[in-house]
């Protein structure tokens, strides 16, 4: 399929295909602890709202004339408990191309509709936050996880003491790893959808990490 998922850092990846690249949920410099300030070049940017840490798009130098290999679709969520009063609203992109699909669930912070939940079913790779207080927290990811079913998933958003990223408030990605048998912690930043592991949990590391 020669399609790979990067994990630059926090919720910020890159996803390429056929000489294509989206990034995802950029983040502005200084924003995220223990991260590199971002430079990266890609042919669309996505972003799941509008804070600092998520909608950085100045910081990605777009190009054209590519053809994409991608379809994008959206479901619009909210980024807390109470229908966006705390932080506002957050939007789920699944990413499609060749049958395969990838959902990035950006920062969010409720519990989805039941026809939200079917829309998700069955993905090929879910990039999902873990960390809580601004996100789900590791539990309710797994959860989520157990419901929606994907044969991979990348967990995005925590904390990580030993590497040194991520915010103080948010959880490490035990919380969520604890909840699932097979995990594999890869230590590299790079996802390869022709080796999909057995492992249904896939930890990779931040590619960006501060020197």
């Amino acid at each position: 399929m020669g399609l790979t998922i990067t994990w630059i850092g926090h919720s910020c990846f890159k996803i390429e295909k056929d000489g294509f690249a989206i990034v995802t949920d950029p983040y502005e410099d200084g924003y995220v602890p223990g991260l590199a300030p971002l430079k990266e070049t890609a042919n669309l940017v996505l972003t799941s709202h509008g804070h600092g840490d998520h909608n950085a798009r100045s910081k990605v130098k777009l190009t054209e004339g590519k053809a994409s290999p991608f379809r994008v679709s959206r479901i619009e969520t909210w980024h807390d408990e109470v229908r966006g009063a705390k932080r506002g609203p957050n939007t789920i992109h699944i990413i499609k191309t060749d049958g395969f699909r990838i959902a990035h669930l950006g920062d969010l912070g409720c519990e989805l509709e039941k026809d939200q939940i079917e829309q998700l079913r069955g993905l090929d790779v879910c990039l999902i936050p873990v960390g809580g207080h601004y996100t789900i927290d590791g539990v309710q990811a797994a959860e989520l996880v157990r419901r929606i079913e994907p044969r991979t998933v990348i967990p995005m958003h925590y904390r990580d003491d030993e590497d040194g990223f991520g915010f103080d408030v948010i959880s490490p990605v035990d919380v969520f790893a604890d909840e699932f048998g097979s995990v594999l912690r890869t230590g590299q930043s790079v996802f390869d959808a022709d080796d999909v592991p057995d492992e249904q949990v896939v930890i990779l590391r931040p590619r960006d990490l501060r020197s």
